[in-house]
């Protein structure tokens, strides 16, 4: 018989993993540069984060899913208040459907860019839709590839909350490394998150130097940490206690708790 896991609400901490995905073997959109060949199931994710006490989750849409958010719901409300989500959608979408998916524990659009275009020319005339977001409290996620933040930060609307994944995947952990110059000034005027997550993905960046770079110019209450799991294309990495464990060799012991805790629940549990 399969168990079943559920996570432990009575657990002491409150800690979240900020950064995973569930999906099916063989399901994606038409087009999709990548179909998973295994299911990655929210009971397995539960399985290895609910040991280290990692009580809460959020869970993102993969980009070879699309705006089909179907799988991602039923998730969630099989999960309230233990799971949020970070949703992808179409720039015309509506107040309703997005009503929706706040009632299903959605508090985030997530923009993928990395292997695209990263001119955001559908997104110009979609007003309605941040405004929405911003009634809902949520915030706008954004992926790029390495060394191109910069550009897509001059076309996001300045009023959002913004995460970036993966460490913002930066050329160089350096203050001033054009992402990182970028990202601190706009984080001046707009509150903003780092995740601390996919140090695989970075291309040789010091994930370590970086994290305390992160750390230095904006601050730990801008800092996340999410697994990534079941990390898609990097599996052989996916070694949960591993991913767990780095968060305090980057950003040190003291810092620790609140990265994982406070910070995350502020931005999902807060609206």
């Amino acid at each position: 018989m399969t168990k079943i896991y559920r996570m432990n609400l009575t657990a002491p901490n409150f800690f979240v993993d900020t950064h995973f995905h569930v999906f099916a073997a063989g399901q994606a959109i038409a087009g999709a540069r990548y179909v998973p060949a295994y299911s990655a199931r929210v009971e397995d994710w539960m399985a290895q984060a609910q040991p280290l006490g990692v009580t809460h989750g959020v869970l993102v849409q993969p980009s070879f899913l699309g705006a089909d958010n179907t799988r991602l719901v039923h998730t969630l409300q099989a999960h309230p208040g233990v799971l949020r989500g970070v949703a992808v959608v179409e720039p015309s979408t509506g107040r309703d459907a997005l009503n929706l998916l706040h009632a299903a524990g959605v508090r985030g659009v997530r923009l993928n860019l990395a292997g695209v275009s990263h001119a955001l020319t559908d997104w110009s005339a979609a007003d309605a839709l941040w405004e929405t977001m911003l009634a809902l409290g949520w915030h706008l996620e954004v992926h790029t590839d390495k060394g191109s933040l910069p550009g897509v930060l001059a076309q996001l609307p300045p009023q959002l909350p913004l995460v970036v994944d993966h460490m913002a995947k930066p050329e160089r952990a350096h203050m001033q490394d054009p992402t990182v110059a970028a990202l601190v000034r706009h984080a001046q005027h707009t509150p903003t998150y780092i995740k601390l997550s996919g140090a695989y993905r970075l291309v040789g960046v010091d994930p370590v130097q970086l994290a305390r770079l992160w750390l230095g110019e904006l601050g730990v209450a801008a800092l996340l940490w999410g697994s990534d799991w079941p990390c898609t294309n990097h599996e052989a990495l996916a070694q949960y206690s591993t991913l767990f464990s780095s968060l305090e060799d980057w950003v040190g012991a003291a810092h620790r708790e609140q990265v994982l805790s406070a910070n995350a629940r502020q931005l999902y549990w807060s609206a």
